[in-house]
């Protein structure tokens, strides 16, 4: 079991921080992007045009950089274990959300933006489902990454 002060105060803000950004996540998931669905077409392109200028500001690139920096600190301090494997686990998912965020949702959101004063409804159909589908991965991995760093900080 991880024991000195440093690896707690690193497991913490790995708890900290990935269960803000899984929190964002799911906002986004369940509340947002519904919320949204609703609007016609010119609407719904123009909020997440907005949405994807503001989402990369400085809170959330703590956020985003943090949820991979802080587990890393905790697995590379780890004394092996359970605790450890699972804090393994739950970086492998950061990552993987991650890679999906750089590899799929930003590239569908530079398209929006690049299509701004074109074809909205021909936008939103190269954009929503594809995004949508995405979102909910990297949204399950970052619970799950939330979730296994949580056990391991009650284990601690």
């Amino acid at each position: 079991m991880m024991a000195t002060m440093s690896s707690s105060l690193f497991l913490a803000l790995a708890v900290i921080t990935t269960g803000l950004y899984a929190g964002f996540m799911l906002t986004f998931l369940i509340a947002i992007m519904p919320g949204i669905a609703a609007l016609p077409d010119e609407r719904f392109t123009a909020a997440m045009r907005r949405f994807n200028e503001k989402v990369p500001g400085p809170a959330f690139l703590v956020l985003f950089l943090g949820v991979i920096a802080f587990p890393a600190v905790v697995v590379l301090g780890g004394d092996g274990g359970s605790d450890r494997a699972l804090a393994v686990v739950a970086l492998v998912c950061a990552v993987a959300g991650h890679l999906i965020t750089i590899a799929g949702n930003i590239p569908l959101n530079k398209a929006l933006a690049e299509s701004e004063g074109g074809d909205d409804s021909a936008a939103r159909a190269a954009f929503e489902s594809p995004w949508n589908r995405l979102h909910r991965v990297r949204t399950v991995l970052s619970l799950a990454a939330f979730a296994l760093l949580a056990v391991v900080g009650a284990e601690f």
